[in-house]
Parts: structure tokens; sequence; C-alpha cells
């Protein structure tokens, strides 16, 4: 089952040898690693499985990864969740559209792969990479979801899509934005449909995320459903996106590390552990 991940491209050609060597390398002792497939109505959908040996019916989490798609980062990211007993699956949800790693530029990525990938594309590949895992031994009862960028979008909607979810975690992803055919709602739009509580970490810098649609998600969970009022959202003051990834410029070390822990508390407190 084991195989190499691509880098990061967009990141590490970006990036100097001195943040190369910051970038977390979590070791797969103890742990069965390595791409998964599975076929999704005719498409061979893939993605990066970290999973505890040893361990009947581990505690499930789906990673979704940022807009660069399953690649080395993303698969230590699922490493450290499976270090501490779950069962991390991180589909590649792009590739029907294109392969992130193909792309030397964010603007191109964005135009002709992310924009192009529905939301119903997104959870049908998500809800059948759970059914497989059910399949496979994954423990339903203790499901969440985490994800960065797109992919924290991404978990405020499955919370609110999936009865079985029981807790998420959403890394800087955007709450507000237009409606269109492929993006039909966002995540303020759905707070009356989450079925279980979200914690959102964001950045005080992220010029992507303006602080007053932070503020608006806070309001507007305040009146929505059970789980929508026991979600909550931190903000770093002086962190910019992205400051989770080791591998990239926008990495802060200590919000990083905090937010890891608070991660980790969070699933543990609503019953994913």
């Amino acid at each position: 089952m084991n195989q190499a991940l691509p880098s990061a491209s967009l990141g590490y050609a970006a990036a100097s040898q001195a943040l190369l060597t910051q970038a977390i390398h979590t070791p797969d002792q103890g742990l069965q690693t390595g791409h998964f497939s599975l076929d999704v109505e005719g498409f061979s959908l893939t993605g990066y499985s970290a999973r505890p040996l040893g361990v009947d019916r581990p505690p499930v989490i789906l990673l979704i990864s940022e807009i660069f798609g399953v690649h080395e980062h993303i698969a230590d990211v699922a490493r450290r969740l499976a270090q501490q007993g779950y069962w991390a699956l991180a589909p590649a949800l792009f590739l029907r559209q294109g392969d992130p790693g193909a792309y030397g530029d964010i603007p191109s990525l964005m135009q002709e792969v992310v924009y192009k990938v529905p939301d119903a594309q997104v959870m049908k590949d998500l809800d059948a990479v759970l059914a497989w895992a059910q399949a496979q031994g994954g423990d339903m009862g203790r499901l969440g979801v985490t994800g960065f960028c797109w992919g924290g979008r991404i978990s405020w909607l499955y919370a609110a899509h999936n009865p079985a979810v029981r807790a998420a975690v959403a890394w800087y992803g955007r709450m507000i934005g237009v409606c269109n055919e492929r993006t039909p709602a966002h995540p303020i739009d759905r707070v009356a449909q989450l079925h279980g509580p979200v914690l959102g970490l964001y950045g005080g810098r992220d010029e992507g995320i303006a602080l007053d649609t932070v503020d608006k998600m806070r309001l507007a969970l305040k009146n929505g459903s059970v789980a929508a009022q026991r979600s909550e959202i931190h903000v770093y003051p002086q962190a910019p996106h992205a400051f989770f990834a080791d591998y990239r410029p926008s990495y802060r070390q200590d919000e990083a590390v905090d937010g890891w822990q608070r991660c980790l508390a969070w699933f543990k407190a609503h019953g994913v552990a």
C-alpha cells in the first residue's frame, strides 16, 4: 500500500531550504499507510490512508486537502492523526477536473481545476469514501472531519451534509461567498443543518477571509441548529492564511501547535476518539 506522494509543488517551489527543513515529518511506525482506491460511479477515486495497526474499528477522520491536493504535507497530517489512534482518509477530490500537482501557478490551478469542482460531486465522493471505510472496519459512530482552506469550507459543508459527523474542525475555510450552480450554498447558509459542532480556526491577518465574515458566521451559528450553537470559532490575531502549513512561508509555529491541540481536544470532547 505504501507509495510515494508528490510534494506540494506550488508551495515548495516558493520556499527556501530553511522552510523545507522546518516541515514536519511524522513516522509511519505502527501504522498502515499508503494509497487507497475505490470506484465511484465508474471513476477511480484515489487518496491517502493512514491507519493504526492492530486497532479494531478505529474512529475515522476525513482529511480534506487545500487547493494543492493530496501531497506529502497532507499525508503527514494523516499520519499525525493516525498516531493519535484515528484512521485518517484524505481523498483526492480534484482529479476528475485535473491534477493540482501539474500546475505551476495558483490562478491557473483555480480557474482550470478548483473552480470547476461542484460541491455535489465532493459530497458524493466523501460519502463513497466513508461507505468504503465502513466496509473495511472503520467506526462510523466516531466520525470526524477536518480540512484546510478549500478543505476547511468543505468541512463545514460536510458537517451539514452527513448526519453521522460527530464533529469537524475547519482550518481557515471560507464561510461566505457567491452562490452559483457549482456552489449553491456556503457554510453560513447551512448552519441550520449542522449535525456535528464545528471548531473554526482562523487567522486575523488572513487577506482572503475578512474578519467581518467571521463575525457574521458567529452570529449565524447562534441561530442555527443545536450543533451550530455548540460550534466555536477561534481567531489567531497575528496569523495569516495557511498558518498550519509547515512547508510554506505562511507557517506560524505557535499558532499551528495551539491549533493542533485544539483540534485533537475538540474531537475527543465530541465523541471522535
